[in-house]
Parts: structure tokens; C-alpha cells; sequence
């Protein structure tokens, strides 16, 4: 029997998920759900399920899981909801922007011995995920340090930036996130600099739009992640570990691997656009992995915890960056 889905949330990154559902043998999308009518329509039409309310979805004994694509601000509360109700649930990053919420809604998570799986894709890009095998298979002995590069080709409008909780929970979380998947360790200490360099209105607004970061483990691994919301060049996402014999990266892929060489030097083609199809394959895994943990019985990964993990760092760096220190990560809303 396929395990029947409820989507909540019709956007852009909603229809993506409803996709890689539809394209699963062992999952069938029943209904989707979302405030704005014609998005939800949209979404039933393609996939054969039925527009349905929240409320009705929670109510229904034959949904099984939810995946959750709604504004950030809804996340912590339906979670909450759906776990009440006995569903398992996927949810796009992050919980929350707060930290006490995100203790607050994985207690409740805890007390109903819910299943959750947090939406942190790039763990399942295949280049990311070699990288992430070559350290476990030894191939380059005890990691020592990492190095992310993490570049939007360009500012998301103002109005977003405004809503969006800040550069280092936004945009830098994803990148938290990978530094603890490769690093193997947990953070101890976060040092970070920031400043609004592509847009000054960023930084009337409250942000910033260029960052530095320095991540740092108790037993001395570092991981150094870069991150700039401007690259006139495309879609940045680079990654290296040094280990303490050799060293794995993986590079940026294109759309086309093709190069011209001629007397003038060599031509390759521009990287991908932005995140929708540099990481069309990692979003088919992540709900693929969510179906084989469902499955299988396995622990959910990235869980509720990694999400607060990565949360954790986001405000340690928030607090670095603008009192000048290294910060503990203990002490972050302990």
C-alpha cells in the first residue's frame, strides 16, 4: 500500500515536492492544501489529488505523512498540529527563526513520538553526497578542514530580505548544516563577519548580504564557509574537505559540460541560473529518503535536531559578527 501524502503549500518549492511524490511508486499524493486557491488547483490538476483544507487533512485517518512548503512563520504550529494528529511529517527549512520555538515544537514532537525529517536538500545533491562517502570510506583519512562557497547570483527583493529572519538563518543555514554533515563533529565555536556590499538598502534594511565564517570543533576541525548574495557568474555551491591524507571537492556543475578552446584561451558554459535546477536531483532524493525512512523504520535524517543544530550556529554567528567575538555555541538561548 503506498503511503498516502498530504502537501501543504502549492508554491514553487511545493509543486517541485509534489512532483518527486508523484514520480514515487510507494507514495500517492491524496490532497494538497494551500490559502491560495488557484496554486492549490493547479497542483491537483497535474497530480489527480483533491484540493483539501488543513483542518480536513489533519482530521483524515487515511493521510499518513505531510510535507510541509507553507511560509516559515507556519512551520513550528503545523508541525505541532501534525504530530498531534499522528502524522509523519517532512517540513522545508527552518522550524522556526527562534530557538526557544524550535525547543518548543520538537518537545512536542518528542511527547508524541512523532517522525520528522527536516528539508535540508543539499545533504542529497549527488557531488555533495560523493563527498560525504569519500570521508566515510577513509579515502582521505581524518578530516581537518572544510571549505564551502555558497554564492546567489544575485538579491532576492527587499520585501523578502525584510521577512526572511537575516542572511545567516536564511541563506548561511544550509551552509551550517553541510559543515556539520562533513565536519563529523559537533561546532563549539562560531566566529563570523558580515556587511551589506552588493546593496547598501540591505543594510538599512536591517541585514547583510556578504558574509564570512569560521566554524570550529572541540577537537580543533574547521570549517570555513563564504557567502555572498551576489555572483555575476551564477549559482556558486563549491565545496573542499582536507583530510589528513588528501583532500575530496566537488566543483560546480552546468547544465552543459561542454568547452571551446580556441587561440583566445577556453569557453565553458555559465553555471546553473539559481537553486531550482541546481538541485533538481537533491530534491527527488530528500523525499525519496523521507519514503525510505517512513519505509524502512529508520531514523529520519536531517531531523528535528539537525534543524535546531544549524539554527544554533546561525545565532552564534549573528551574535559573533556583531559583537566582534568568537561565540560558544552552549551558551546560544541555553
Amino acid at each position: 500500500m503506498p503511503t498516502s501524502f498530504a502537501l501543504l503549500g502549492a508554491g514553487r518549492i511545493g509543486r517541485v515536492h509534489s512532483g518527486a511524490i508523484a514520480a514515487d511508486p510507494r507514495a500517492r499524493l491524496a490532497a494538497v492544501a494551500d490559502p491560495v486557491a488557484e496554486a492549490a488547483e493547479a497542483v491537483a490538476r497535474a497530480r489527480g489529488c483533491a484540493v483539501r483544507t488543513v483542518d480536513a487533512i489533519a482530521a483524515d485517518p487515511a493521510i499518513d505523512a505531510v510535507v510541509i512548503c507553507t511560509p516559515t512563520n507556519t512551520h513550528a504550529e503545523l508541525i505541532e498540529r501534525f504530530a498531534r494528529a499522528g502524522k509523519a511529517i517532512f517540513c522545508e527549512k527552518p522550524v522556526d527563526l527562534s530557538v526557544e520555538r524550535v525547543r518548543a515544537c520538537l518537545k512536542v514532537v518528542g511527547e508524541t513520538g512523532a517522525r520528522l525529517m527536516i528539508g535540508f536538500n543539499r545533504r542529497f545533491d549527488p557531488h555533495f553526497a560523493a563527498v560525504r562517502r569519500a570521508i566515510e570510506a577513509g579515502r582521505i583519512g581524518a578530516v581537518e578542514m572544510v571549505s564551502i562557497t555558497s554564492r546567489d547570483p544575485g538579491l532576492p527583493p527587499l520585501s523578502y530580505i525584510a521577512v526572511s529572519g537575516g542572511l545567516f538563518r536564511d541563506m548561511t543555514i544550509h551552509d551550517f548544516d553541510m559543515a556539520r554533515f562533513l565536519l563529523g563533529e559537533d561546532v563549539e565555536t562560531v566566529m563570523a563577519a558580515g556587511a551589506a556590499l552588493v546593496d547598501p538598502a540591505v543594510g538599512k534594511a536591517g541585514d547583510i548580504d556578504s558574509a564570512s565564517v569560521i566554524l570550529r570543533t572541540a577537537t580543533g576541525r574547521q570549517a570555513l564557509i563564504s557567502n555572498s548574495r551576489r555572483a555575476s557568474f551564477g549559482y556558486d555551491q563549491r565545496i573542499e574537505v582536507h583530510g589528513s591524507l588528501g583532500a575530496v571537492a566537488a566543483e560546480n556543475p552546468r547544465p552543459l559540460l561542454t568547452e571551446i578552446a580556441t587561440a583566445e584561451g577556453y569557453l565553458r558554459p555559465p553555471l546553473h541560473d539559481f537553486f531550482m535546477t541546481r538541485y533538481t536531483e537533491a530534491y527527488a532524493a530528500e523525499i525519496a529518503a523521507f519514503i525510505d525512512a517512513l519505509a524502512s523504520g529508520r531514523p529520519m535524517s536531517p531531523s528535528g535536531a539537525d534543524g535546531l543544530a544549524a539554527l544554533v550556529l546561525a545565532e552564534a554567528a549573528l551574535v559573533s559578527m556583531r559583537e566582534g567575538r568568537a561565540v560558544r555555541v552552549d551558551g546560544i538561548a541555553a
